[in-house]
């Protein structure tokens, strides 16, 4: 009898060198109806392409979650104005997402700067006032945003379990977590840290790496152990989705994935 009922799908990572118009095929021969859309570069969201993703999901049966926009992102930002921009294009990936009727809205913590050194603590305030303040954007759209671990070694300010920890004792948010499996490999945090936040934990990323940094292998081409991760997943009673963000072998992950699943 299996434990859980969890679901495979797919990043759009994979498929970021082309535009998302000529990516559509790919979207539908991969494998899974379970798409993450990163919201980023030239897959950026738009009106025009919410509709054709509305389009595709009607006669295919696709679902969606969104990552949010990342690569020119810092949500702690110490400039108010670049702060605010940053967080206007956030919370116009919501309200794009809230179209899609996504299952997930995935977002990175903010970072350190050079001026944390003259300022120590400044980064973590303005990194938690940005997240309540996209905490409540959401909920106002009706959008499950989550928080992302982020990976070494960049200067996340959310990286390990005692960053979380710290977090939510301090805010007392009821915000819930996308456990990236990867990132956690890092640090020699994946057993823990699923442990520890089983109860809100309610996404998975998963690709593959050497425990040196993030290189968004297949599954199967570093040194993570799936069989015991997903034995892991399954033990913790986890229901939702398991997401694919390697950028090559993606089909061959899924098959992999699908039959350690069962």
């Amino acid at each position: 009898m299996r434990l859980i009922t969890m679901k495979i799908a797919a990043s759009t990572l994979f498929c970021m060198n082309k535009p998302l118009e000529e990516a559509y095929q790919d979207l539908l021969t991969i494998g899974t109806k379970n798409v993450e859309l990163t919201d980023e570069g030239v897959h950026s969201l738009s009106l025009p392409r919410v509709e054709r993703l509305l389009e595709l999901k009607s006669s295919y049966d696709l679902q969606y979650s969104v990552h949010a926009p990342f690569s020119d992102i810092n949500i702690a930002a110490f400039d108010n104005s670049i702060r605010e921009a940053l967080l206007r294009r956030i919370e116009n990936s919501i309200r794009l997402s809230s179209s899609l009727e996504v299952n997930a809205f995935v977002l990175h913590p903010g970072a350190n700067t050079v001026l944390e050194y003259f300022n120590p603590g400044e980064s973590w305030k303005r990194n938690i006032e940005s997240l309540k303040r996209l905490s409540m954007y959401s909920e106002e759209y009706g959008v499950p945003m989550m928080i992302e671990n982020v990976p070494e070694p960049h200067p996340f300010l959310m990286k390990s379990i005692g960053d979380f920890e710290r977090f939510f004792e301090e805010t007392q948010f009821e915000t819930k977590i996308v456990f990236d499996v990867a990132h956690a490999n890092l640090r020699g945090e994946v057993k823990d840290f699923l442990e520890c936040f089983k109860d809100r934990i309610r996404h998975i990323h998963v690709s593959d790496n050497h425990g040196k940094f993030d290189e968004h292998l297949e599954i199967g081409g570093g040194n993570i152990n799936w069989s015991e991760v997903m034995r892991l997943i399954k033990l913790v009673g986890f229901k939702g989705w398991v997401v694919i963000e390697s950028f090559k072998g993606v089909e061959k992950s899924i098959r992999l994935l699908e039959n350690l699943a069962s």
